[in-house]
């Protein structure tokens, strides 16, 4: 259908997305960060890339550029205005977006969406394109010379609709035209569609990402001793972690009893495997046990052991968890949590490689390293006489502190990389990373749970996500909004494109709170509220009734009535 300037919907719900950060350094279009580039240097560039490739690869490096850049924009654009304003909208935010970006101004001629019946076809003017400008000092080309451009449009379209959409400049300034006119297909529906499909192929982009990233995924599910969540090694490049693992790889080859303190959730289960796989006992069994998590009246013979007969219901004799690691490698998590008896009896194992079963009489020998952690301070916990002081200094011989997460930023995204791809691999999904703000949270987050905190994290975020989507904020945190952008101190754009101070509407559900108690404080009626929703509707849709009752998710006859209701007609 023919398709006019007066079709775009109201750009505010793009500017207000739209936030600058001075102070910070830093610009952010919903979860994108921004950049701010000269059109000299984006001009310098280009020329660089045409010298040194070539202009035919130059040309597809910067149609996968402007290719990559639709798709991250496609989402916004949903996400703005998917559920409220529906498909037709959410393609319009592209190219609003687009010329939000000072990238080109797009004039719609022709808009057609109906991907139900197999029709899509859209047409537009560019004026002021960027690319052209870039271009004017080379003087007429003989070939379109807009490739970022073309391939925002075509990147953008296909990531809304969910099938491969391309564009064509059929006019360009840049090669003598009067103007730059794109149209707008289905990919099939143009006879070179496939040489344009490999272009878009040509360097690893999104197809050849998830390709990859499905053989790396199955190569380490192929490759996995075991199948644990905990079947994998420290990962962390940060000074202090980096220390303390130099610290237990040369404790690894001694039999000295290893003390491992730190918060809960940092991977000192982790870390014991890794002291026990580098020791000479490495072909023994490595035997885990969560002290806190058995009832202190069983603590007892679930260490050493139980014989028939000791108790009602001991139907039979059962090793302990001594017995079982013989030859190996003991860990006991949470060891301040013993019982006084049990501390006295690890006490005597630790010192005569000797343990009874409950309810025996005989004594029996064990060959055990023993690993232990704790989250809580053991020598307080010595000076209140909750915890013998023989055996914390029996344990004291090598100890260990695991830094938090907090302490390890730098390592916070390797972390995370390597926990999203075990994720994907196990739901089968591929997403297309963590999305900027997404990162700046991670970094930012104090994470009070650790490292097991962050894999979880990460797990819900890629539940959340779907295919081909980016990762958000939201996704990984929820409702808790991470304190990291600054945001009360945000500007963004008035609609003279002035920076003043923002409202943060990075909340779908913040935002709306902040402006009904705004309502409430007025002593707006209901009435008044749906009058005004109507008065700025119009207004904001330059009097087109189907652009307005696309913009209240109404009907044109409910909008319609509402105006009569009102006397707004």
């Amino acid at each position: 259908m023919p398709a006019t300037p007066q079709d775009y919907p109201s750009a505010r719900d793009l500017m207000d997305a739209l936030r600058f950060l001075p102070e910070e350094g830093q610009i952010w279009l919903g979860e994108q960060r921004m950049l701010l580039m000269s059109l000299q240097a984006s001009a310098f560039f280009r020329n660089e890339l045409v010298t040194t490739l070539g202009i035919e690869r130059a040309r597809g490096v910067f149609i996968r550029l402007g290719y990559y850049s639709g798709l991250q924009d496609a989402e916004l654009g949903e996400a703005l205005r998917g559920k409220a304003l529906g498909l037709r909208d959410s393609f319009m935010a592209g190219p609003q977006l687009h010329a939000l970006q000072g990238h080109v101004q797009a004039i719609p001629v022709r808009v057609e969406i109906d991907p139900e019946h197999n029709r899509f076809h859209s047409e537009f003017i560019w004026k002021g394109s960027f690319e052209v400008e870039v271009w004017r000092p080379r003087g007429v080309q003989a070939t379109p010379v807009c490739w970022t451009l073309l391939g925002y449009a075509s990147g953008y379209a296909t990531q809304l609709l969910g099938r491969e959409v391309q564009y064509r400049e059929v006019e360009c300034m840049g090669c003598g035209d009067a103007q730059c006119r794109i149209e707008g297909r289905f990919a099939e529906e143009w006879p070179d569609h496939e040489a344009f499909s490999a272009l878009l192929r040509e360097a690893p982009l999104i197809d050849e990402l998830y390709d990859l990233q499905a053989r790396v995924a199955t190569l380490e599910g192929d490759l996995a001793r075991r199948p644990r969540d905990e079947d994998w090694g420290p990962i962390g490049s940060a000074p202090d972690f980096r220390e303390m693992l130099a610290m237990l790889d040369s404790a690894a080859a001694a039999e000295v009893p290893v003390l491992l303190l730190g918060e809960t959730g940092t991977g000192k289960e982790i870390l014991a495997r890794r002291l026990h796989d580098q020791s000479q006992r490495t072909e023994g069994p490595f035997i885990a046990v969560n002290c806190a998590a058995i009832p202190p009246e069983l603590i007892e013979s679930e260490l050493f052991g139980v014989e028939k007969g000791a108790y009602t219901g001991a139907t039979q004799s059962r090793l302990g968890r001594f017995e079982r690691a013989h030859g190996g490698t003991l860990f006991l998590d949470e060891l301040s949590e013993l019982s006084p008896r049990a501390q006295a009896a690890l006490l005597r194992a630790l010192q005569e490689q000797q343990i009874e079963r409950v309810g025996g009489q005989a004594v029996r020998e064990v060959d055990v390293r023993v690993v232990a952690a704790t989250h809580t301070d053991l020598h307080q916990r010595v000076e209140e006489g909750r915890f013998r002081r023989d055996l914390f200094f029996r344990l004291n011989a090598f100890t260990l502190t695991v830094p938090p997460l907090r302490e390890r930023h730098e390592d916070i995204h390797a972390l995370a990389e390597h926990f999203l791809a075990r994720c994907e691999h196990h739901y089968q999904r591929r997403t297309l990373g963590f999305s900027d703000q997404a990162r700046s949270a991670l970094t930012q987050y104090a994470w009070p749970g650790n490292v097991r905190e962050l894999k979880n994290t990460i797990e819900r975020g890629v539940i959340l996500t779907t295919d081909h989507k980016h990762i958000t904020e939201r996704a990984l945190f929820g409702d808790y909004q991470v304190p990291t952008l600054k945001r009360e101190k945000s500007q963004g754009l008035d609609d003279q494109g002035r920076l003043v101070e923002s409202v943060d509407t990075s909340r779908g559900d913040a935002s709306p709170r902040r402006h009904i108690q705004a309502l409430f404080e007025a002593g707006l009626t209901p009435e008044d509220i749906e009058r005004e929703m109507l008065v700025a509707a119009q207004a904001a849709s330059e009097g087109n009734i189907a652009a307005a009752a696309r913009r209240l998710g109404m009907t044109r006859p409910a909008y319609a009535y509402r105006l009569k209701k009102y006397g707004l007609r």
